[in-house]
């Protein structure tokens, strides 16, 4: 495989949570020196995360990125981050899908479960109010029509009293076949627009930039990287991650717990 020259002809897809970020929110002071230095190389440093927009920004602030681009809601949207602008981005591009099918179905199943949709720029609108920490931004108790009501980017089930497990057995038995999912480290249930990933958003990403498929990194730990480590010519899994993530990237490195990502984010500095 031939390696670009400079970071700046690089396309770096970073995962947030359980990534860069600690499942307490902490990103390492090590994280934070090691981008900034790639973005002062020219690389293109992009945050590629299950997190709504609202949530994605401040961990943009937060490691500098200030210019560039960020794709949330597991690639449904994808925003030009600008100081400029108001609020600091705006969308580029915004995929959804009508909700309703899936809602309906999965509440015949899990009356129970809390459900979410989100409320792009904002937050959520959800059927009850979620654990504290979970979902960024604000929300909105709303009856279920209209949770149903209209197109959205992203649709989230979670349940307190089942297992991840039990959810891939769930979606397999209901058939889901119209939209994208992924289950969770918790019994939480991602569903987007049918065909859109992370990865799906990034290829879109890199031709828009004129970047080169070899010149592609991307590092992540969850069920919804898969398709983003396939998709980069150097693909790498966070040892913590589930076997069958580890199983579709090109290398593994360290746990969350080891700043593993460090590593290989240093390795693509000059």
């Amino acid at each position: 495989m031939s390696h670009p020259r400079t970071p700046s002809d690089l396309l770096v897809a970073l995962d947030v949570d359980g990534t860069l970020m600690t499942y307490d929110g902490v990103i390492s002071p090590e994280i934070r020196a090691v981008v900034a230095d790639l973005l002062a190389a020219g690389a293109h440093v992009v945050l590629a995360t299950g997190r709504s927009v609202v949530a994605t920004m401040p961990v943009a602030r937060e490691l500098g990125i200030e210019r560039g681009w960020a794709i949330s809601s597991n690639g449904a949207v994808t925003a030009r981050l600008d100081p400029d602008v108001e609020g600091g981005y705006e969308f580029t591009d915004v995929i959804t899908f009508d909700p309703e099918p899936a809602l309906r179905v999965l509440a015949m199943e899990l009356p129970d479960a809390l459900y979410a949709v989100e409320d792009l720029g904002r937050g959520f609108r959800v059927s009850a109010p979620f654990p504290d920490g979970e979902l960024g931004g604000e929300f909105e108790v709303v009856g279920f029509e209209e949770l149903c009501a209209r197109p959205a980017t992203r649709v989230i089930m979670r349940s307190l009293e089942s297992t991840p497990a039990e959810f891939h057995e769930l979606v397999e038995r209901v058939g889901l076949h119209e939209v994208s999912y992924a289950v969770g480290w918790t019994a939480w249930l991602d569903l987007t627009p049918g065909g859109v990933s992370k990865g799906s958003a990034l290829e879109e990403l890199r031709r828009a930039l004129g970047v080169q498929p070899f010149a592609t990194v991307a590092i992540g730990d969850g069920s919804n990287d898969r398709e983003m480590l396939q998709w980069a010519a150097r693909g790498v899994a966070m040892g913590h991650a589930p076997e069958d993530v580890r199983a579709v990237a090109d290398e593994v490195t360290g746990t969350i717990d080891d700043d593993g990502a460090v590593d290989v984010l240093r390795s693509l500095l000059p």
